[in-house]
């Protein structure tokens, strides 16, 4: 790719980003961006809180995707003219410069375009996440929680705004189980891959002989709920339980029972909200959450009725997913990938996006095969 001819190459990247710009339809995301532009001007729209976040949200979302697909065409535009400045003046280093802006351009429209494979029903859906420990014990636990510090790390890095709606915390360290929100659009399609078991191995902080302890957590991604979802829940089918939110090492962090736990019977289906100040709230949000969870398990039926009828039931993605080993060598690795690396501090602190670009272009190749 060296040896290539600079012009060729950014006369293949401008096609490229073409094909993206046609996929995306930035036509139609400006003129939604003005629609959106409208709304959020009306002063009666912050009568509708949640309505509100929503527009905003979105709005932040389509200016952004836009304003990054036009400076990655202004940076093409330039290009020419910074590798003609270097020829002209031959100067090596203007010429280095060039060359590694050709190449973080090569970069950032690879990007783009794992964007554009996020064309699932629910794909552009805010997220939920929930993260269970698993085998492994007082390790699990911990390990649960640091995948929770992984994720909002990536969120935070990416500007996405979350929300932890609960989390149980173990007896001695960690976590027995948490579920957050990723408020950004498409942050189901993109952490949908994430879904599985995740694997650690490491010498145990809580074992006073060092040995090497592998434990276990599981992450389950669901798409948000929205008003045009069809989930019919009977008031019958459920069974409410309030009690009194704690913070780590059970203390109290409430003084009244306004945390709210419900169970959806027909599925055994548990969910449960202690951040909001009231038990209406909990409820509310709890129920949103089961919402999600009974969509995402009825998208998971109807998927595995098509698998049954195009004769494969062999859809198991969502299994153990991913290795994260601490000793006796540093190494994170996809099993269904391989995308691999031995920065495991950087992973942890929440550089994940190499691991969830490749699962994205992963998992559309297995729908476009009906693997």
């Amino acid at each position: 790719m060296a040896d290539q001819d600079p012009t060729e190459q950014i006369k293949e990247l401008s096609s490229t980003l073409a094909s993206v710009e046609s996929v995306m339809d930035l036509g139609a995301k400006r003129t939604e961006i003005e629609q959106l532009r409208e709304q959020s001007a009306d002063p009666e729209l912050w009568n509708d809180q949640d309505n509100a976040q929503r527009v905003t949200r979105r709005l932040s979302y389509l200016e952004t995707e836009v304003a990054r697909v036009e400076a990655i065409r202004e940076r093409i535009d330039d290009l020419p003219i910074l590798f003609e400045l270097a020829e002209t003046e031959s100067d090596p280093e203007a010429k280095s410069e060039a060359q590694a802006e050709l190449a973080q351009l090569r970069k950032d429209i690879g990007d783009l375009e794992v964007r554009t494979l996020l064309s699932g029903p629910y794909d552009q859906r805010e997220a939920l996440v929930t993260i269970n420990s698993q085998a492994g014990g007082i390790d699990a636990a911990d390990w649960a929680q640091m995948l929770q510090r992984m994720y909002l790390r990536w969120a935070e890095r990416r500007g996405h705004p979350t929300e932890i709606y609960d989390t149980s915390y173990a007896e001695e360290a960690g976590i027995k189980s948490t579920t957050f929100a990723v408020k950004a659009p498409f942050a189901y399609g993109t952490l949908r891959g994430e879904h599985g078991t995740h694997r650690l191995v490491r010498i145990s902080p809580f074992d006073n002989q060092n040995r090497r302890q592998t434990s276990f957590a599981g992450v389950d991604v669901v798409p948000v709920v929205e008003h045009s979802d069809h989930i019919d829940i009977e008031e019958s089918d459920l069974r409410i339980d309030v009690y009194r939110a704690s913070g780590p090492g059970g203390q109290g962090v409430n003084t009244t029972d306004s945390a709210v736990r419900i169970t959806h019977v027909p599925t055994g289906i548990v969910v449960s909200c202690q951040n909001e100040r009231s038990q209406l709230q909990n409820r509310a949000t709890a129920m949103s959450v089961l919402q999600a969870k009974l969509l995402e398990r009825k998208r998971q039926e109807e998927q595995a009725a098509i698998d049954e009828l195009r004769g494969d039931g062999s859809n198991s993605w969502g299994t153990q997913i991913r290795n994260y080993v601490l000793h006796p060598y540093q190494n994170v690795k996809d099993v269904r990938t391989n995308i691999e690396t031995g920065n495991t501090s950087a992973v942890l602190d929440g550089e994940i996006d190499n691991f969830i670009d490749a699962e994205i272009r992963w998992l559309r190749s297995q729908e476009d095969t009906g693997g």
